[in-house]
């Protein structure tokens, strides 16, 4: 299964952020009900993660037109703030 990629992350005090790249092995977005909020995001001080792009490894919210049984099927997404929080901006409601 070809899980989607974070194509950017505009979120840059995440630990997970270098260069507008997350570099966690895999996110889930979720953050409850109908907000698609990046449930990996972290702010320790310290950057950390995989020297490879991250992948969208669930999805929990059901409003969103690419959410098929909890899994992504964007071609890629872009994480950034929003809500002052880490969100998936490439969330369509159905």
């Amino acid at each position: 299964m070809d899980m989607p990629k974070v194509e950017r992350c505009r979120v840059a005090e995440c630990c997970y952020n270098r260069d507008e790249i997350c570099h966690a092995l895999a996110i889930t977005v979720g953050g409850g009900g109908d907000h698609p909020a990046c449930d990996t995001y972290c702010d320790y001080g310290i950057k950390g993660g995989e020297a490879s792009m991250a992948e969208v490894g669930a999805c929990k919210v059901n409003e969103c037109q690419y959410n098929q049984n909890l899994e992504c099927k964007a071609s890629g997404i872009v994480v950034g703030p929003a809500q002052d929080e880490a969100d998936c901006l490439t969330f369509e409601r159905r």
